[in-house]
């Protein structure tokens, strides 16, 4: 079977051939239909995030997976059922807490590997083998779009974890400002279409298909360089949520001073090494005196996979259309990880229904 695949050495992927896998006991053989391509595939290739499978010269790419099972091998699964996959597993010298009790997404990096990101091959395959109990069964109308799943999924805990910080009181939120206009970003701004006022924070200039979906989807675009995010306050409103998916590591500092008493700010983005100064005084008294706070949050578990099967199928259709700009096939997949302004999201497709 074929497969995508960055190998040790090298800067851009490359299509081999690997054994079709044998399902283990407990698991299913899935066919895969398309897998997704985000920055998080791109930090992989360059070297700068996550890491090749213990002992192997390339690793598989590809976490964004939508599949049919092939054979259930025994699983409570049926052939033909349309699934998409959680990313993370036990590491290689087995299991440990947060798997036995049903909470991979909450493990530690070193407690865990992440299927086709750190230590484990991806999906971006023909063919790959699973867990049952990380196969999330999705309407076979959403199989097109069933690459989506696991973005929406990191969105669906990230906005849980932040209302629960806020939980011990009253907070109704009505201001939601995402900094990041990708394609992670713009799924996350349609997720907060009960605010009554959005915000979304980007580096383009107009005319830009990512502005288009900002002003379709009824929110306000901001320009970093005309107004940092430490400004937004007094240039807008102080914002009772902010979801940063940028990696700019002075988001984080910047977060707290943009929001109003009592907001919370939720960090996706994983920044390289970077030293700045910054008042943390300010910083610190800000914090406690508006009773505001930060969570951070990384992968999903299950009951978000299944949170952002209902998002996606509420979703708009022009969305949907605007936001996935390229669906390549195994000649071209190359082509799926180019990142330039006039594609947003992307995917690798190897088959149909």
């Amino acid at each position: 079977m074929y497969a995508v695949a960055i190998r040790r050495g090298e800067t851009t992927p490359s299509v081999i051939e690997k054994p079709t896998p044998e399902p283990a006991p407990g698991e299913a053989l899935v066919r895969t239909l398309r897998v997704g391509v985000d920055g998080t595939d791109r930090e992989v290739i360059s070297g700068s995030h996550g890491g090749y499978p213990e002992g192997e010269d390339h690793l598989v790419l590809g976490h964004e997976a939508v599949g049919v099972v092939e054979d259930p091998n025994g699983t409570d699964l049926e052939v033909g059922e349309v699934v998409v996959p959680t990313v993370r597993r036990p590491p290689v010298e087995g299991t440990n807490e947060y798997f036995e009790r049903g909470q991979p997404d909450m493990a530690p990096p070193e407690a865990c590997v992440e299927r086709g990101i750190a230590g484990a091959h991806g999906f971006m395959t023909e063919y790959f083998t699973s867990p049952a109990e990380t196969l999330v069964s999705l309407p076979r109308e959403l199989a097109p779009l069933g690459f989506l799943v696991e973005p929406l999924s990191i969105s669906e805990k990230a906005i849980e974890h932040a209302y629960a910080s806020r939980a011990a009181f009253d907070w109704n939120p009505s201001s939601g400002l995402v900094l990041g206009n990708g394609p992670l970003g713009l799924l996350t701004l349609a997720m907060l279409d009960g605010y009554d006022r959005t915000y979304c924070l980007g580096r383009r200039d107009r005319p830009d298909p990512t502005i288009d979906i900002i002003e379709g989807l009824g929110a306000t675009y901001i320009d970093s360089r005309e107004t940092p995010v430490a400004e937004i306050p007094g240039v807008y409103e102080p914002m009772d949520f902010i979801y940063e998916a940028t990696g700019y590591a002075k988001h984080a500092v910047e977060t707290v001073h943009a929001l109003a008493p009592g907001g919370v700010g939720a960090l996706l983005g994983v920044p390289d090494s970077w030293e700045f100064d910054i008042d943390g005084g300010s910083f610190h008294k800000d914090l406690v005196m508006n009773n505001k706070a930060l969570v951070g949050s990384v992968n999903s578990g299950v009951h978000h996979f299944e949170a952002a099967i209902d998002t996606l199928a509420g979703l708009p259709d022009w969305l949907l259309e605007d936001l996935v700009t390229g669906v390549y096939d195994l000649d071209h997949a190359g082509e799926a990880f180019v990142d330039d302004e006039t594609s947003i999201k992307t995917a690798v497709q190897f088959d149909t229904l």
